[in-house]
């Protein structure tokens, strides 16, 4: 049986100005099925960024990903775009 699988997904998220956007990116990339991150900054306050978030990978894990992404105090605002490929 052929199971679909996300490959690119792209995110708008919400993040604390704690830590700096490589730091975030190299975060995101800690996640087993994530094998290419992009984060881009759309707008930042005195205590938040806005980004733009793209992974790249091999089965890309959803709920793995809300749940890491929140670990850093961050949230997903939005799932903006997703590929998905039957593999």
């Amino acid at each position: 049986m052929v199971v679909p699988k996300i490959k690119v997904i792209i995110l708008d998220v919400l993040k604390p100005r704690t830590s700096s956007l490589p730091l975030f990116a190299t975060f995101l990339a800690e996640l087993e099925s994530v094998e290419m991150v992009e984060v881009t900054l759309v707008e930042m306050d005195a205590k938040t960024d806005s980004l733009k978030v793209v992974l790249y990978g091999s089965g890309i894990d959803y709920d793995a990903l809300k749940e890491h992404v929140g670990k850093d105090g961050a949230v997903i605002h939005s799932v903006d775009q997703v590929n998905v490929e039957k593999t």
